[in-house]
């Protein structure tokens, strides 16, 4: 039975994210003593510390939460900052409408729409999975076509390009960004 508390306990930790938990919290969601909560939580910290694992169990203002540890640091800098996990500029942001909504579509056409050349930020969208290459534009030079991935659907929550957010017609009067358009919808879901 403590084997089964541990269990929720840790999945409790797992879920409270940053927050973290308190043991009167623990207490109540498992059905337990607060007395007893602490102990299991007590227990949980040391098998975390005693075993080779990549978490431990820390108490912070009568909250405890799952944090790494400050050995592999270095690793996770090293995820941040890789180009999968950074962040994504506005004209990226940009850049990524255009193709997700014109797929498949040319460097020369992004360039068109966006009015500004937009090589380095395809390439930035490759590096990042977010767009591939797709195959080749008929006729001279036969131009790279760019599409979105499946990372693309992913990261974005969808299941398919048929569930991006419809395009609003545009009053040609009124300054209205086309990211924006495309990620109003995706920052609300």
């Amino acid at each position: 039975m403590q084997s089964s508390k541990l269990a929720r306990a840790e999945g409790l930790l797992f879920i409270a994210g940053d927050e973290g938990i308190s043991p009167e919290e623990i207490a109540l969601l498992i059905e337990i003593d607060e007395n007893e909560a602490v102990e299991l939580l007590d227990e949980l910290k040391n098998r975390m510390n005693q075993d080779d694992r990549g978490i431990q169990l820390m108490r912070l203002a009568n909250r405890f939460r799952l944090t790494t540890k400050e050995e592999h640091s270095n690793m996770y800098k090293k995820l941040a900052a890789s180009p999968i996990h950074g962040g994504l500029s506005r004209a990226a942001l940009e850049t990524l409408a255009i193709v997700a909504y014109k797929q498949p579509i040319t460097r020369v056409e992004v360039d068109e729409v966006r009015g500004v050349k937009s090589e380095k930020t395809l390439q930035s969208l490759v590096s990042k999975l977010l767009v591939e290459e797709c195959g080749r534009a008929t006729g001279t030079g036969r131009a790279i076509l760019y599409g979105t991935t499946s990372y693309f659907l992913d990261h974005f929550g969808l299941e398919s390009l048929e569930e991006l957010p419809a395009l609003k017609e545009l009053d040609l009067t009124e300054e209205v960004d086309e990211t924006d358009l495309f990620f109003e919808n995706m920052e609300t879901e």
